[in-house]
């Protein structure tokens, strides 16, 4: 990615060009304000005022831009971001105005994975100036940790398996001063069985852990980030199809969620008592690969049958969740990439979130929206408890029958949460199908800035 750095600086009345931001409430009286030329430019480029539109407006011997946004009084993260991506290297202000949360589609508008291209074509920074200062810190941390989400995700698994995760964490628990440990081998059988069976099947390079970062004052109240670490997901015995397979690299997105978000807490000096966990695995395929209809027993005590290998990241979150859940936090908040029915019921663009509580659910979907973080509530319905019944054991990690299928893996997690603990599942894609102006066509945060906007409202 363009050094992120660079990227916003504050105003100091340096040479730049001018963006103007017009609506089309305010288009005419704009036009008006030109010169003749300038009107004939405009009208040759065709613009209306459209969102994300633009046109070059000559001005002397420079030029200054015009940009279409739907509201010049209430701008978006991304009103600007579609700029950023297509004007020429140099640097810019926004005309009669501050571009405010704009700052922050600016930055990763700007984001490339390019580390596997031989010539990466970089042709150098847009910067943006501002005069509120106070906001370049806060756009470019929550810029990096998208950009952190977005590397990890777009990672081969080869090259992002658990041992390279844990390498990651590792990392940002030194850069804060956190404490971290790993859990591994016997140990790791022994205290968190369900992730040793999910990712036991795999090679030696990729073998299974749980990774662990603990930051902050333990008089703070305590707060736990769970994200789900499948590096790879074949499918297991269950195997999936090759077209299911495609894009299962993505598939630790969950990890790179808490990860990020964990990165935010510690930069912010969050007045909190931080637990990050992250089950790190690869449910691969070999002699010793768990198979449908084997049980196994949970850190929690709980017997799972496994009814479908393919459900596994329901399995190590279980002991995740368990393990979260023995320090007493008062809040716990996870992110996985965990059904396809939530991606049937609400979308690519839409994280389903879980709550148990509704005024954590009212919180969360507040600072989505005002975080241009969109999620959607689905529903923990008891009535589908049953759905996960075995016949041999205490409970199944498959449902009985195909309906509700992000409600009854949610409410499989639920059964490894204290009960009384304020809990908010995030069933997230990672990934964007599609390009859209600041967020290009590949792993992506979802989800990730509604958490961090309920985290600073509450401990801030």
């Amino acid at each position: 990615m363009t050094d992120k750095h660079a990227l916003i600086l504050p105003n100091k009345g340096q040479t730049a060009t001018a963006i103007h931001l017009i609506d089309k409430a305010g288009l005419p009286d704009f036009i008006k304000s030109l010169s003749t030329p300038q009107r004939a430019a405009l009208a040759a480029q065709k613009f209306e005022a459209e969102g994300y539109s633009y046109a070059i407006v000559p001005d002397g011997d420079h030029w200054f831009v015009v940009s279409g946004v739907a509201n010049v009084n209430s701008l978006s993260s991304w009103c600007m971001a579609k700029l950023a991506e297509v004007l020429p290297p140099g640097t810019y202000r926004r005309a009669g105005g501050e571009p405010g949360v704009a700052l922050y589609g600016w930055v990763t508008g700007q984001y490339k994975f390019d580390r596997y291209r031989s010539d990466p074509g970089e042709d150098g920074p847009r910067i943006l100036l501002t005069k509120e200062v106070k906001a370049i810190d806060t756009a470019l941390a929550e810029a990096a940790a998208t950009a952190l989400v977005r590397d990890l995700v777009n990672t081969p698994a080869e090259d992002m398996g658990p041992a390279q995760l844990e390498h990651e964490a590792q990392l940002i628990a030194k850069a804060h001063g956190a404490e971290f440990k790993v859990t591994h081998g016997d140990a790791l059988e022994r205290g968190f069985p369900m992730v040793h069976g999910v990712g036991r099947a795999a090679a030696r390079s990729h073998a299974p852990r749980m990774i662990e970062l603990h930051w902050g004052d333990p008089k703070h109240p305590r707060i736990a980030l769970v994200g789900k670490g499948v590096c790879f997901d074949s499918g297991g015995l269950d195997i999936k199809p090759s077209s299911g397979m495609l894009l299962m690299k993505k598939d630790m997105g969950g990890a790179a969620h808490a990860l990020a978000l964990a990165q935010l807490v510690m930069q912010a000096q969050l007045k909190v008592r931080l637990h990050l966990l992250i089950p790190a695995v690869e449910n691969a395929i070999s002699g010793n690969a768990f198979r449908p209809g084997d049980v196994l027993r949970s850190r929690k005590g709980l017997t799972v049958e496994i009814g479908n290998t393919d459900a596994e990241g329901r399995l190590v979150l279980g002991d995740a969740l368990t393990r979260a859940g023995e320090e007493g936090p008062e809040l716990v908040i996870d992110f996985a990439t965990l059904t396809g029915a939530a991606r049937v019921a609400v979308g690519p663009d839409l994280p389903a979130l879980f709550t148990r509580r509704d005024e954590t659910a009212d919180e969360m979907l507040k600072s989505g929206a005002a975080n241009d973080d969109k999620c959607w509530r689905l529903p923990l319905f008891d009535g589908y408890r049953e759905y996960l019944k075995s016949d041999v054991a205490d409970i199944s990690n498959n449902s009985s029958n195909g309906f509700a299928g992000a409600s009854v893996a949610a409410l499989f997690l639920d059964r490894f949460v204290p009960e009384g603990t304020d809990w908010a599942h995030f069933d997230t894609f990672a990934w964007r199908p599609a390009a859209k102006p600041g967020r290009p066509k590949g792993g992506d945060a979802l989800g990730l800035r509604a958490a961090w906007g309920l985290l600073k409202g509450r401990y801030g």
